[in-house]
């Protein structure tokens, strides 16, 4: 980070209840506000695995799900990013309801057999959209399988991203684990890292991940019932990363 970033929070009345495939409970939406040298950077914590960013007044939607808000209340978006094809995560209507003529969206192969439309990445693949700079990066388990022994997120098939804004690099890692590949992140100065099973992590095994690339700021997400507490204080000796916990279910 070249200036000190400084995070201040704003609560942010941003949807109510009836967006499919649920209709979500009227709710309050937390909103951390990231002070930087290019811009503020809003983002948005809406529920499991779904997230808002905003920069510049342009507008970032990260696995937008009906059940989780009212999407037709919600700001158009410049840039959709979908990390994979599982139902929490991707959301046809929801992406329509965003969705103008001008829209970018990012996704694997398998979100664009569904969805029809979109820009493929794959792991290890950088490139630009809606003047974010993007990066796929791998999301897959080691450990936990499905009862027959293939891996609830296997090996290639789904992507975390790192969206740069301006010089601050923003990491959402969707559905792995402590990944190998997680090592060779730089430079990130806020991640958010799944921790709930058997489909992802173990607070312990998130703090480890934490650990190989040291972010600036850690927000734990898509964590269910998990008592993210446990991370807090797994990695309160280390100084360097402040975890932030929000509500995300």
């Amino acid at each position: 980070m070249t200036t000190a970033m400084s995070l201040a929070l704003s609560i942010s009345l941003l949807g109510a209840a009836g967006a499919p495939p649920k209709s979500p409970p009227k709710k309050t939406f937390e909103s951390d506000v990231l002070k930087t040298a290019k811009g503020d950077i809003t983002l948005t914590f809406i529920g499991h695995g779904t997230l808002m960013l905003k920069f510049n007044d342009k507008v970032v939607h990260i696995d937008p799900v009906g059940q989780y808000a009212d999407y037709a209340k919600l700001p158009k978006a410049d840039l959709i990013l979908v990390t994979h094809e599982h139902g929490d995560h991707l959301d046809a209507r929801a992406i329509e309801q965003i969705s103008t003529d001008k829209t970018e969206i990012v996704l694997t192969a398998a979100c664009q057999a569904q969805l029809k439309k979109g820009t493929v990445m794959k792991n290890g693949d950088k490139s630009t959209a809606a003047g974010f700079a993007i990066e796929a990066v791998p999301a897959y388990n080691v450990k936990h399988t499905r009862p027959g022994g293939a891996p609830f997120h296997p090996k290639g098939a789904g992507n975390g991203y790192v969206i740069a804004c301006g010089e601050t690099r923003i990491y959402v890692a969707g559905d792995t684990e402590n990944i190998p590949e997680m090592a060779a992140l730089k430079d990130i100065h806020v991640a958010f890292l799944p921790m709930n099973l058997p489909y992802t992590m173990t607070p312990e095994m998130v703090a480890e991940a934490a650990k190989t690339f040291t972010p600036k700021i850690l927000y734990p997400y898509h964590y269910g019932k998990t008592d993210a507490k446990v991370l807090a204080d797994l990695l309160k000796a280390e100084k360097d990363i402040e975890v932030r916990i929000r509500q995300m279910q």
